[in-house]
């Protein structure tokens, strides 16, 4: 076997690895909150997150950013990627089905997109791109059914979307300010991870003192979600990008709906409807038509040997998939 198909073969698996943990955080999102509420489940993933991500940094000599401008970047983006929209899943998720949660987090790019538009970042959206961009809000539309008694319009379904909302705001931040200036992508994710603890912290005063029924399922599933789905898959996603750019990244987000789905099928009893299949079909669908453009290109290695960072093209909006974030 040469060495590009050996190449090739480790990129799928990255990709295939990658889909897993991340298309698994509804499940494990919803087995957690049978022992704790949303606040504590929001909490204890980014405490745990930023345990894994902090040890790693230091066990390969790395440190934490420093300067307060950078940390004001990482503050705001620890906010809208990480407490906010980690918050937001946890109390849709208690109302909404975890594979419908995995459906409707793979709104993230359009939203992207709009946010794009606005700003002027987009220019000159092509027709393709467009119809891309109306077909996901349609499927949308045919999931929440507002029109039948028995669609999933309800505050838990808007709360999710709106955690997909603030994924690209995010990311548009992120972009702008801390991708690519050189600091080890190590770093800044074991920074955010950090801030968005302190963040979730101050919170729980207000909604995070409820008694907490911890299970032996509950808990292993926060231990799952906190050091795989949130700490690991969280830098994963900034190695992807860096070694492969950001289309092979992008083809995660067009599977976690399906991990979400099956999973949730298989170890929670969730029925998928007839509708929401064809929903889910529609937004992909227009997912990929949105995608439909030069991908940039994989950034150089700005960083000591093992990290890696991405870089986007001026003018362009970063590439946006739903973390688990």
């Amino acid at each position: 076997m040469n060495s590009g198909s050996t190449q090739s073969l480790r990129g799928a698996a990255r990709v295939a690895v990658l889909a897993l943990l991340w298309g698994s955080t509804f499940l494990w999102i919803e087995l957690a909150l049978r022992g704790l509420s949303p606040l504590q489940v929001t909490l204890a993933r980014c405490v745990l997150g930023a345990v894994v991500l902090t040890g790693a940094l230091y066990a390969t000599g790395r440190r934490l950013p420093t300067g307060r401008t950078v940390w004001r970047h990482i503050v705001i983006a620890a906010f809208f990627c990480n407490a906010l929209p980690f918050a937001l899943f946890s109390i849709g998720q208690q109302t909404v089905d975890s594979g419908l949660a995995g459906v409707l987090n793979a709104t993230t790019p359009f939203f992207s997109l709009a946010l794009g538009l606005v700003l002027g970042t987009e220019r000159g959206l092509r027709p393709v791109r467009l119809a891309g961009l109306l077909l996901g809000f349609g499927g949308v539309v045919v999931i929440f059914a507002p029109w039948e008694r028995s669609g999933s319009l309800g505050w838990g379904a808007l709360a999710i979307l709106g955690a997909a909302a603030s994924y690209a705001v995010a990311f548009v931040y992120m972009g702008r300010t801390l991708v690519g200036r050189g600091i080890p992508t190590l770093s800044l994710s074991a920074a955010q991870l950090i801030a968005a603890t302190g963040l979730t912290a101050m919170a729980v005063p207000v909604g995070g003192l409820d008694a907490i029924h911890l299970s032996t399922t509950a808990l292993v599933a926060v231990l799952v979600l906190g050091v795989f789905s949130t700490g690991v898959t969280f830098h994963l996603t900034y190695r992807i990008i860096a070694a492969e750019g950001a289309t092979q990244a992008a083809v995660v987000g067009y599977l976690l709906p399906v991990v979400s789905v099956a999973l949730g099928a298989v170890f929670l009893g969730e029925s998928v409807g007839l509708r929401v299949a064809a929903g889910m079909v529609v937004v992909l669908v227009g997912v990929g038509l949105t995608r439909r453009k030069g991908a940039p290109k994989p950034a150089p290695a700005v960083e000591e040997p093992g990290s890696a960072s991405a870089v986007e093209e001026p003018g362009s909006t970063p590439a946006v998939m739903a973390p688990a974030r």
